[in-house]
């Protein structure tokens, strides 16, 4: 089971996809939105990628500002949550903090040399694979923290 990435914002979806250990978190795609309101075509395109590649989990970046305070996109990333909860009943879906994503995107895809314009067109791939990778991260750690409290007994 693999788990899938989302960067959800007004214009593009990027996603991303975890290896098959899950440990590592590849980019997928871009999604475009034809409009804000209309998501039946990027909600069916997700639904090919839960087939296509095994998908149990899907992680979407959800926006806080950057002190801590909900956003007005927090809004909407919450309506799009349930909206993927009720279509797609047996995956789960987490939100995983994504402040600075796109801006950690496009920084290392400059320091990589990628034109300018390719940037643009890759960044929220690359900001969806910066989320699925954090929280890739954050659930080993809690896991391998759970692991060696198990181990003492005392």
């Amino acid at each position: 089971m693999r788990i899938l990435g989302l960067d959800f914002g007004s214009k593009t979806i990027g996603v991303a996809v975890s290896g098959e250990t899950g440990g590592i978190a590849v980019g997928v795609e871009t999604l475009r939105r034809e409009r804000e309101e209309n998501l039946k075509a990027n909600v069916h395109r997700i639904g090919d990628l839960i087939k296509e590649y095994n998908i149990g989990i899907i992680v979407l970046g959800f926006p806080k500002n950057m002190d801590g305070s909900l956003s007005e996109r927090c809004e909407k990333t919450l309506v799009f949550k349930d909206r993927l909860e009720r279509t797609f009943k047996k995956v789960k879906v987490d939100l995983q903090d994504e402040r600075l994503t796109s801006v950690q995107a496009e920084r290392a895809m400059a320091f990589a040399g990628v034109k300018s314009r390719r940037r643009k067109e890759i960044v929220d791939e690359g900001a969806a694979v910066i989320i699925l990778q954090t929280y890739l991260d954050r659930i080993r750690l809690e896991s391998e923290n759970n692991r060696e409290g198990e181990g003492f007994n005392g």
